[in-house]
């Protein structure tokens, strides 16, 4: 069988897409608050990153400890996450994690998978953001892009984030997994769209056998 072109895809998308055009939550690697991290992937979810890194600034003004979102009013909260969309389970959601971290962890965001799994609202990709983004560790989180993406190249055949995550783990090179959620979100966004990608213009178009591909521009 013939080897999968990871690494040649990799060095072109790592030109495409340098480390100083990172999303916000790669971006809040450089001073890596573990709480503020996690409340602004939980924001994240079906959010626009401007509005993601808006919403995070401005809800970080007000309450950016555990305790302090405990605090903060529901209505409060709900209207400063208002744009992110989904705001009431976000807030739900946001209370919740919360006062586990006050309550079980002692105010500190657990460095584990299995602790970050244990708390309700956590769910794989936002336990391994922690974990790759606040700790440093060598995870990659897989996200709608990091599914998808490696789908569509025909390097994994899976149907679910999880499984997507355990044969990337078999098949890319550790030194890529700390990039390669940053790359492939902008990389989705802007080229590998779900309908109709830019297949046209993409920059690893040669690589890609454009598996589920009905339509492209």
């Amino acid at each position: 069988m013939k080897p999968l072109p990871i690494p040649q895809v990799m060095k072109i998308m790592q030109k495409e897409y340098p480390s100083n055009e990172k999303t916000t939550l790669n971006r809040m690697r450089n001073k890596p608050d573990p709480f503020k991290i996690l409340i602004s992937c939980l924001l994240s979810l079906r959010s626009r990153d401007e509005t993601t890194d808006k919403v995070s600034e401005e809800l970080f003004k007000v309450a950016d400890t555990p305790e302090k979102i405990i605090k903060l009013p529901m209505k409060e909260l709900k209207k400063i996450i208002f744009q992110t969309g989904h705001y009431n389970k976000k807030a739900e959601a946001l209370k919740h994690v919360s006062k586990e971290i006050k309550e079980k962890f002692k105010n500190k965001v657990p460095n584990t998978h299995e602790e970050l799994m244990s708390i309700k609202h956590i769910g794989p990709k936002t336990a391994n953001i922690v974990l790759a983004f606040a700790y440093g560790q060598t995870v990659i989180p897989v996200d709608t892009h990091v599914h998808r993406i490696p789908n569509r190249l025909g390097w994994v055949k899976t149907k679910t984030a999880e499984k997507t995550e355990l044969e990337l783990n078999k098949i890319v090179p550790k030194k890529y997994w700390n990039e390669i959620n940053a790359i492939f979100v902008q990389f989705g966004r802007e080229i590998c769209a779900p309908i109709s990608p830019k297949c046209s213009i993409c920059p690893i178009k040669k690589y890609c056998k454009r598996v589920g591909v009905t339509k492209s521009r």
